[in-house]
């Protein structure tokens, strides 16, 4: 019971985790973009997500830390066959906090412009990478029957999985592109509508073909129909952007990389990392999963410490919740 629990467990926080960071990576690919070439809209693009981003980056390192305690033969599966995936991933997030912390501390555009390209390259990267990784976690990977998974890098680079990458990458721009319809005003905002114009039916149609293909590969009826929904929402985010209703459009693109995310883990289930081609090695969630004793520990501290996190980041978004124009940031020296 306290093994798919926390299965389930894991799976909320990569939710919270894609949906929150989601935006974070859209914004920051879409800087020179929607940024323009203005110094105070670029500050203003940053300034939507300067309160927010380090908080939101923690969901990844608690998702991380589940699996690892919650599941240690899953962590190590995975790092044993994405290690340079995951470290590229690692190294985009390092580049992308050192950027956003250090442009207002630069006194040149010279210092600015190559802040600026970090932050890029740690906005598109991550979505990317991440989204071929769950991919290729969905579709499954070699493995030896004691779950050392022997697939090499250029494995990873399937089409399926690779279908998979851009469609993250897809939505977590248009996640971007209504986030900053959401919370600015002017110039930048019809910028950003711009983008979300140009990105919805590309969007629309690698969810789909990804959705498809998904239910293809390892598709029950609970991640058919988790999907099926996935692509309804994204679909409601487009026809409530095109009625310039922000709020609802940003609650469609959130419930559509949510429950993505959830329809990978319904097809996971009950194995955590499926083996391609040798089903008999593959690791399964009791296989995976730590004693008893560890799991009901870790139970407790979710239930006594989940409640005030998830409060404080509520409080945190509430405080910031005004929308922002280029004039708003003139003068500020700071984006995080």
């Amino acid at each position: 019971m306290l093994e798919e629990f926390w299965f389930v467990l894991v799976a909320v926080l990569w939710v919270g985790f894609f949906v929150l960071e989601g935006f974070d990576f859209g914004v920051a690919a879409l800087l020179p973009v929607v940024g323009g070439s203005d110094e105070t809209d670029r500050r203003a693009v940053l300034g939507t997500i300067g309160p927010v981003w380090d908080a939101n980056e923690v969901w990844l390192l608690t998702a991380g830390g589940a699996m690892f305690a919650a599941f240690p033969e899953w962590y190590a599966s995975l790092f044993s066959g994405m290690y340079l995936a995951l470290f590229l991933v690692l190294f985009s997030l390092i580049i992308r906090g050192v950027s956003l912390e250090y442009r207002g501390k630069a006194t040149t555009a010279a210092g600015r412009a190559w802040c600026d390209r970090g932050i890029v390259i740690g906005g598109v990267l991550p979505a990317l990478l991440f989204g071929v990784a769950f991919a290729n976690m969905v579709r499954g990977l070699e493995m030896t029957p004691d779950h050392n998974v022997t697939s090499g890098f250029l494995y990873l680079l399937n089409p399926y999985a690779l279908l998979g990458g851009v469609t993250m990458l897809l939505l977590c721009v248009l996640h971007g592109s209504v986030f900053l319809a959401l919370k600015t005003r002017g110039a930048v905002r019809d910028r950003a509508r711009l983008v979300t114009r140009s990105l919805a039916v590309p969007t629309l149609v690698a969810f789909a073909a990804l959705v498809v293909w998904t239910v293809t590969i390892r598709g029950g009826i609970a991640s058919a129909a988790v999907a099926a929904t996935a692509l309804l929402a994204l679909g409601s985010a487009v026809l409530a952007w095109f009625g310039e209703r922000d709020g609802l459009a940003f609650a469609g693109t959130a419930g559509a990389i949510a429950l993505l995310v959830a329809s990978w883990f319904a097809a996971l289930f009950p194995d955590v990392l499926p083996a391609r081609g040798t089903p008999g090695n593959s690791l399964t969630i009791s296989a995976a999963a730590s004693g008893a004793y560890t799991l009901t520990v870790m139970t407790w501290v979710a239930v006594l410490f989940t409640p005030v996190v998830l409060g404080y980041q509520a409080w945190s978004y509430w405080v910031f919740r005004r929308r922002l124009v280029g004039a708003d940031l003139a003068g500020s020296h700071e984006t995080g």
